[in-house]
């Protein structure tokens, strides 16, 4: 221990004496930990590569099943039972602050462990060596609010005895990472109520304590973050696939060809035509025709229904490494499409959103009650998702390949619920955690056909939605 300072020593020989007796004190608040494991599992999906910081004895990277796992402590005793009861897992003494460690994980978890920690800036750090830019550094720690309630159950010995060193808040550890180049994806507060009492414990813990003022008294606060990708290490051209949903457009289609700008090293434009009632079909076949020598224009025709089951079969069929949606209607700009190619290119997004409710519309671009639909839809989204987000309904979303097949692996956690295909992706995007980001664009009027949106029909479809993710995304328990 004469390697360590004397603040830290005293934390190893804590560790070290009540090692034997930590799995008891799980079990002992076993409530707790399942609220804890089942916020993880949201976020982490079986059979990933996970890396955590102040493992313990092992139980919670046990949970949560990954295909590779190492758990790293500095205690000796905590590591030596973890080695026994998981055999199958790794298990290394090290100190956060000196990591010796050249591999990469998918997922870094720092449970309860920042307060054991003496300088929490150089933990980050070292992090930094076992990350890619896809990693998610998930970060979980009690508020401050509640040291004298856990001091005293401590006291009771109904907790484990610790010897923390630190009690930072949100805004200390997100000024941490920042300061360390992580990017904070999003950041809240969870569990309110420790013990569990049938009924009560239900209530306030998967409904109440996401309320405003409730939210504010939580036990547990959490984290997500990436370590950005710098625009030098993306700057790779990459290609593009933009895909068109197209159901009565055929006014709009030669137009979209025309004015889709070229791309990163090659755009390709994808037509998902939806079983028009006009001759949209036929003039997507003659436009591929004429612009062949010029553009790479692919068409299909929709199986389903829907826009959501369009962008789906488009997505299946691209061949680029950024998928694009753009609306027939050419209500956003296709001159717009590179300001999203940028956004995500450089490694700045990972999920983009086009948001028409920042620069003033075109006159009748969109209707009074739309316009307060989508409001509201925006404050309901970002507190759902922990991210701020201004349009919900904009057409044009952007993301990577990659991180879209992740999202359809992951599909059958919400289901084949949304039509539109909208919710699908946001809804999808926050589950793995990406960067939302959005873009600004000038909204314009359509200029052919009508919409195929319903104002009541849909709006009540959309509204039946978000009550069905709060339990899927925002009451966990």
């Amino acid at each position: 221990m004469g390697e360590y300072s004397e603040n830290k020593a005293k934390v190893l020989e804590a560790m070290d004496r009540i090692a034997a007796k930590r799995d008891s004190y799980i079990k002992r608040n076993r409530y707790y930990y399942r609220n804890l494991i089942n916020y993880f599992r949201f976020a982490i999906p079986v059979n990933a590569r996970i890396a955590e910081i102040g493992c313990g004895t092992g139980y919670l990277l046990n949970a949560l099943k990954p295909s590779e796992g190492l758990g790293i402590d500095i205690s000796p005793e905590m590591i030596a039972i973890a080695r026994n009861k998981y055999p199958h897992l790794r298990f290394e003494v090290m100190d956060a602050e000196q990591l010796s460690l050249d591999e990469k994980f998918d997922f870094v978890i720092i449970s309860d462990t920042l307060g054991y920690l003496e300088d929490i800036q150089k933990a980050f750090s070292e992090i930094k060596k076992i990350v890619h830019p896809g990693t998610r550094v998930l970060i979980t720690y009690h508020s401050f609010l509640w040291e004298p309630l856990l001091w005293l159950v401590q006291k009771a010995g109904l907790k484990m005895p610790h010897r923390r060193l630190n009690w930072l808040g949100r805004g200390d550890l997100i000024n941490l990472l920042q300061l360390e180049g992580y990017d904070v994806v999003k950041s809240g507060r969870r569990f309110l109520f420790p013990v569990y009492i049938p009924v009560l414990s239900w209530l306030l813990n998967k409904y109440l304590a996401h309320l405003p003022l409730f939210n504010a008294l939580c036990l547990t606060g959490y984290i997500v973050a990436r370590q950005p990708v710098k625009h030098a290490e993306s700057g790779r051209e990459m290609s593009v696939s933009v895909i068109i949903p197209a159901r009565n457009e055929q006014g709009n289609i030669e137009d979209a060809v025309r004015r889709v700008p070229d791309m990163g090293s090659h755009t390709e434009i994808i037509f998902v035509e939806g079983n028009s009632t006009d001759n949209t079909l036929e003039e997507i076949g003659r436009v591929a025709g004429a612009y062949k020598d010029q553009r790479d224009i692919k068409w299909l025709v929709q199986d389903g229904k829907g826009k959501g089951d369009a962008v789906r079969k488009g997505f299946e069929h691209a061949s680029g490494d950024i998928l694009m949606i753009l609306d027939a209607d050419l209500t956003v700009p296709p001159e717009d499409l590179p300001k999203f190619y940028d956004a995500i290119a450089s490694g700045r997004g990972e999920y983009i959103n086009g948001t028409r409710l920042v620069y003033p519309m075109e006159q009748e671009a969109m209707r009074t009650l739309n316009m307060m639909g989508n409001k509201f839809f925006s404050v309901m989204f970002s507190w759902l998702l922990g991210q701020r987000i201004k349009d919900t309904l904009c057409g044009t979303k952007v993301l990577s390949a990659a991180n879209y097949r992740k999202l359809a692996t992951n599909r059958s956690y919400f289901g084949n619920f949304d039509p539109f295909g909208d919710f699908d992706l946001i809804f999808g995007s926050a589950k793995l955690n990406l960067k939302l980001i959005e873009v600004p664009i000038r909204y314009r009027a359509r200029k052919y056909g009508e919409t195929n949106i319903s104002r009541f029909r849909h709006g009540w479809l959309l509204l039946k939605m978000v009550f069905y993710a709060m339990n899927k995304i925002k009451f966990l328990n």
